[in-house]
């Protein structure tokens, strides 16, 4: 069990620390671009992968809906909000906002789902929102920094990717949904990638080409692997006591690449998030339906 949870310490690590290398890279590309360039690896990475291990079952037309609104919203959107929003916004800030996933998709699952909202729920998604608000507080006012407002719908696209991998899930073995969804995505961002190409920043540095490959590879596919695998081992909620290490994890390497300090109202409301997203997927009516996401930026 220890090797377990020191794959899975490993597994946040890395996620944690993409937020950080995020901001390193839309400095080097363009953030669609860079979107697209990360699912092209992807892909890739998932279609070699998936040899001799896909079971292609038929797709039915409701199976092809989800799919496509997965790839789109889930894939496309949500990768490119991600790194739009990294453009302006403090990869520790995103950290803690996207921390608010598990709440949002808790409260998504009670509308389309139908799944039980119980008061510790409720309560859980109050002290969440309560520390992204205590977040972006500057002190005098609320600021929504346009890339923190990125960031937002890069949480929500996040959240709604989960609903569908759920409804996905009683249909289509993972592996089927995971490389349809990306290829889905990578499909729809083409055209608008080919568009926006004569405008198009690209590195001509080896060492950022190299870090884009290796934060796609690693972090999205080997990453996402290992934590699927020990996720059957310890279970889903201790999985998601150590994914909400998450932005701690943003801020230490924010300090040590960046040189961004970490402030104490980022502190408070790192702890009232973490406090509420426990709250939130520790709830016992939940527990059973939850599913740690295994999709990362």
């Amino acid at each position: 069990m220890l090797r377990s949870y020191l794959l899975l310490i490993f597994c946040v690590t890395a996620w944690g620390s993409n937020f950080v290398f995020g901001k390193m890279l839309v400095a080097e590309f363009s953030p669609l671009l860079l979107s697209a360039l990360r699912l092209l690896f992807i892909t890739i990475f998932l279609l070699i992968w998936s040899r001799g291990r896909l079971c292609m079952p038929t797709l039915t037309r409701t199976d092809w809906l989800l799919l496509g609104t997965l790839g789109i919203v889930g894939v496309f959107i949500n990768q490119w909000s991600f790194y739009k929003g990294l453009v302006t916004a403090d990869p520790t800030t995103s950290a803690l906002v996207l921390a608010l996933t598990p709440v949002t998709t808790a409260l998504l699952a009670a509308i389309f789902l139908k799944e039980s909202l119980t008061p510790r729920m409720v309560l859980g998604s109050v002290i969440g929102t309560a520390g992204v608000l205590f977040v972006i507080y500057n002190g005098a006012e609320l600021h929504f920094d346009i890339g923190i407002l990125w960031i937002f719908l890069t949480m929500i696209s996040f959240a709604v990717s989960i609903i569908l991998v759920r409804l996905l899930g009683h249909r289509l073995p993972p592996l089927v949904t995971t490389l349809a969804s990306n290829l889905i995505g990578f499909g729809a961002m083409l055209p608008f990638v080919l568009i926006s190409a004569p405008l198009a920043t690209v590195s001509h540095q080896l060492s950022s080409w190299l870090l884009l490959f290796v934060t796609a590879v690693v972090m999205h596919g080997i990453v996402t692997l290992i934590w699927n695998s020990q996720l059957q081992k310890v279970g889903a909620a201790k999985a998601a006591m150590f994914s909400n290490l998450e932005p701690f994890i943003a801020m230490v390497f924010g300090l040590l690449l960046l040189a961004k300090p970490v402030t104490a109202v980022q502190l408070i409301g790192a702890l009232l998030i973490i406090a509420g997203v426990t709250l939130t997927t520790t709830s016992k009516e939940s527990q059973n339906q939850s599913k740690t996401p295994s999709l990362s930026h």
